[in-house]
């Protein structure tokens, strides 16, 4: 009688081959889109298992919004898709670098994207377009 598989180690997570994604215990995983071209980081969000799979199956940016606790293509009612075009995955797998190409701006405000604005001091500046 075989023994049942363990759980993937930090060995294997850090130093092998295999896809082993770490969701926290909400069932997330931090997503980062970054644009292939220009490397502006774009978004921030998060994926669960049917996000990533999604993506991984369409090519295209799904993810999953924590605050309507629903999954989401970005760019589904804007037209401005995110098209993945390499995924890298952080050592311990708990987090993702999509180097994606923009059909258009990133962010809902319109702008190219979410980082529009830097801090200085106590104060906001825009920043980009």
């Amino acid at each position: 009688m075989s023994s049942p598989p363990s759980a993937p180690d930090s060995d294997d997570r850090e130093g092998g081959t295999a896809f082993l994604p770490r969701f926290d215990d909400k069932g997330l995983l931090t997503a980062i889109a970054i644009d292939s071209h220009s490397k502006e980081v774009l978004m921030v969000a998060f994926m669960n298992a049917e996000a990533l799979a999604r993506s991984r199956e369409t090519g295209l940016a799904h993810f999953y919004s924590r605050s309507r606790r629903a999954q989401w293509l970005k760019g589904e009612t804007s037209g401005h898709f995110l098209r993945i075009e390499e995924i890298r995955v952080d050592c311990d797998q708990d987090a993702l670098v999509m180097y994606v190409r923009p059909d258009g701006p990133a962010c809902h405000t319109g702008a190219t994207s979410c980082f529009y604005r830097r801090l200085n001091g106590d104060v906001l500046e825009r920043v980009g377009s």
